[in-house]
């Protein structure tokens, strides 16, 4: 029985008891409602004897697309022929966003060491990360299909170039649901200006609306609208949350459109939220100790308030929890942006993880952090305007480095490898299907039985692609 089916049939059931003139009461219903999601949630897809690693996800996307030839791929012979023109082979077939004319290979300006027990090489922009290098595993080999930041941020998230479709949360919300009854199961916060794909990054797409993400504010209300309006209480608001809550009731009886219970449950799940939320985003019973761990300070709009939240969020049973960080697109002054980007995130994403890990959290708790695409072995100089500006890197699809933390992800280890220009991977390639479908299987979903109906077809996060990286599951 499919979620479509458990909730047809609980509609069929109720439009059959109006008719035979049984009213149900406020009380009555809300119970049905209850158990028909119930019996929705027990009937999710699910793969054959997946024994979930995960209960929870946390996603990082950093918007922009970080250069992973800074950050994580050294490249010493990159490095070495700095400045040379790039030879015709290595551009044969390759498509490049904005890059033109003379091509020139372009080194990383910043030192590589490898850290801990395990090794990992990281570039000395990365201080925080590398004392954590034993605890998270480093793809360096992630390829995608779209060169441009709108299009692959929509491929990352839902599989697919365009809008429409359900992204990796909405997916995970429809097959696992909600482990609380007072937040959302599926949370998203912002630092910075939101990315090129917008809003659809979060949506539900073609899935019944009460799997997308609900975006909450690190500052002031955390969701619009949450807070009573002046001169009114909760009294006031529960008298007309009872009294929508029995007009919609009615219409739902009638003509048994699942969007309806989708608004009451939402109704019902604001006037809970408006005590959580507060609670949830007070960062000031956090001792001092663990913010500093993180940078982060009560009351300021933060990736570090972020991540701290992201703590709380998955304490209180949020199950996918997406934190989106902007300002990575560094076609120009990658010399003085890229430093200033990583002050921003190095500290509070290490914190996350051994935060995460020393309250016995991190296990059951999958992080992912990455972007649409990475950046170009050539050198650029320009603005978004494209002005002429200090040295920079174009887009690149064909190669770049993600990681990943907790929820049975091996630790401290590398893996795939890109040829010696970071051009290609030429050694265990991960493209994004593979990716989700890893992520998912994680998390105890068969990518290939994760599927919703619609137009006639069984659609997935993973199209009609994508395998399961075994090598980055720890045994």
């Amino acid at each position: 029985m499919t979620r479509l089916t458990a909730m047809t049939d609980a509609l069929a059931r109720r439009c059959f008891l109006r008719r035979g003139g049984v009213s149900l009461g406020m009380t009555a219903l809300a119970s049905l409602l209850r158990r028909d999601a119930a019996a929705a949630e027990t009937s999710a897809p699910r793969g054959p004897d997946l024994r979930p690693r995960a209960k929870n996800i946390i996603f990082m996307h950093m918007i922009g697309a970080p250069s992973q030839l800074d950050l994580f791929d050294s490249k010493p012979e990159l490095v070495a022929r700095d400045g040379e023109v790039c030879p015709e082979s290595l551009l044969e077939g390759r498509r490049f966003a904005f890059i033109g004319g003379k091509m020139t290979l372009s080194g990383s300006k910043y030192r590589f060491r490898r850290h801990g027990a395990s090794g990992q090489e990281m570039s000395e922009l990365l201080p925080h990360l590398a004392g954590i290098a034993d605890d998270i595993a480093i793809v360096k080999s992630i390829h995608t299909e779209e060169i441009n930041h709108a299009p692959a941020q929509m491929f990352l998230h839902t599989g697919f170039g365009r809008g429409g479709r359900p992204g990796l949360g909405s997916w995970v919300n429809y097959g696992l649901g909600s482990e609380n009854d007072n937040l959302p199961a599926y949370v998203v916060l912002q630092s910075g200006p939101i990315g090129g794909a917008g809003t659809s990054l979060w949506s539900s797409g073609f899935l019944p609306s009460v799997y997308q993400g609900v975006q909450f504010r690190s500052s002031g209300d955390a969701v619009l609208f949450l807070s009573n309006p002046p001169g009114q209480d909760d009294a006031d608001r529960r008298r007309i949350l009872d009294a929508v809550k029995g007009l919609n009731e009615t219409r739902l009886a009638t003509i048994g459109d699942p969007e309806i219970a989708t608004r009451i449950s939402q109704y019902e799940m604001a006037f809970r939220m408006q005590s959580s939320v507060p609670d949830l985003m007070d960062l000031s019973g956090e001792t001092a100790e663990t913010l500093s761990l993180y940078g982060a300070k009560p009351g300021q709009a933060s990736f570090a308030n972020n991540c701290l939240l992201a703590r709380r969020l998955v304490e209180r049973g949020v199950r996918v929890i997406e934190l989106y960080d902007s300002d990575w697109d560094h076609h120009g002054s990658l010399a003085t942006r890229l430093p200033a980007k990583c002050l921003d995130v190095d500290r509070p994403m290490a914190a996350l993880v051994t935060d995460l890990k020393r309250r016995g959290l991190l296990d059951e708790t999958l992080i992912v952090w990455g972007a649409e695409f990475g950046r170009s072995p050539l050198g650029q100089g320009m603005d978004g305007n494209g002005k002429a500006t200090a040295a920079g890197r174009d887009h690149h699809k064909d190669a770049y480095t993600m990681w990943l933390a907790g929820g049975g992800v091996k630790p401290g280890i590398t893996w795939g490898r890109t040829d010696d220009f970071g051009f290609s991977p030429v050694e265990n390639g991960v493209h994004i299907h593979d990716l989700n479908a890893t992520l998912l299987h994680l998390l105890g979903l068969d990518h290939e039985r994760l599927t919703f109906k619609y137009q006639g077809r069984e659609f997935r996060l993973t199209d009609v692609a994508g395998n399961v990286v075994d090598g980055l599951i720890a045994s």
